[in-house]
């Protein structure tokens, strides 16, 4: 069992280590960006306001019970307006408070929210395909590139999937989420890592019960290329980096 031990003991609660421990925080070093900037001039694309019209199951019970990881979907688009609830229930800013502090629609250690949310958006109402950032301040999508080959693309950054292979470039469009994991470690130091974890945990979830409320599938992708997802995406690999992928289509 030796081998897994650094495993099992990076799984524990560290609060004990933490607290013996100056942060960046508490030297009074400055904390980093909150969100990640972009090019004034950048193409950006305004989403529909959020209202619960999008919604053909609001009953939050049947949501739950039904949820599975769908791998098959339909060649129905997810309409603009099915995406924009999509993103705000994954990474949405509800409210910030007097501090700074932005509230989501995902619970945050600390509100640390070190997350950026891609988007390989291959069949989306009103919308070209290419590579997407979200933008959650101002609830919009920044049109990174487009992508030749797109479907052959993802095959190659989602690899070997174990159960249905190749079902990712069958999706309407692929979630890729990033961390830039000093944002939490400003604040949490060496006990920032298993938080980080945990939270994109969160914001998985709540695509899976967002999707199933619009008669949608998604399912998570945890098996990719590391390097080649973050080449793509222009990511250093190292203060940002991909951490979690999710497929989402119609059923």
């Amino acid at each position: 069992m030796g081998k897994y031990d650094q495993y099992r003991k990076f799984l524990k609660s560290n609060f004990t280590e933490f607290k013996t421990i100056k942060t960046d925080a508490k030297k009074g070093t400055s904390q980093p960006p909150k969100v990640k900037p972009y090019e004034i001039n950048s193409n950006l694309v305004d989403l529909p306001m959020v209202n619960e019209n999008s919604l053909t199951n609001k009953n939050i019970y049947t949501c739950i019970k039904e949820r599975r990881s769908t791998r098959f979907y339909s060649d129905k688009p997810i309409s603009l307006e099915e995406l924009s609830y999509l993103l705000w229930a994954t990474q949405g800013i509800t409210s910030t408070n007097k501090a700074g502090l932005m509230f989501r629609t995902v619970p945050c250690s600390g509100a640390t929210h070190s997350f950026e949310s891609y988007l390989l958006i291959r069949n989306v109402g009103k919308i070209k395909k290419g590579v997407y950032r979200y933008l959650p301040v101002e609830h919009k999508l920044l049109f990174m590139f487009e992508l030749d080959e797109l479907e052959n693309k993802i095959d190659e950054i989602t690899l070997d999937q174990p159960f249905v292979p190749n079902f990712a470039n069958k999706a309407a469009v692929l979630f890729i989420w990033s961390t830039t994991p000093y944002r939490s470690e400003w604040k949490f130091d060496i006990t920032a890592h298993k938080k980080i974890l945990i939270d994109i945990g969160h914001v998985c979830q709540n695509l899976y019960l967002a999707s199933e409320s619009i008669d949608a599938g998604s399912c998570a992708i945890g098996i990719y290329d590391q390097k080649l997802i973050d080449q793509l995406l222009g990511l250093n690999g190292e203060e940002e980096f991909v951490l979690y992928l999710a497929a989402v289509g119609k059923k």
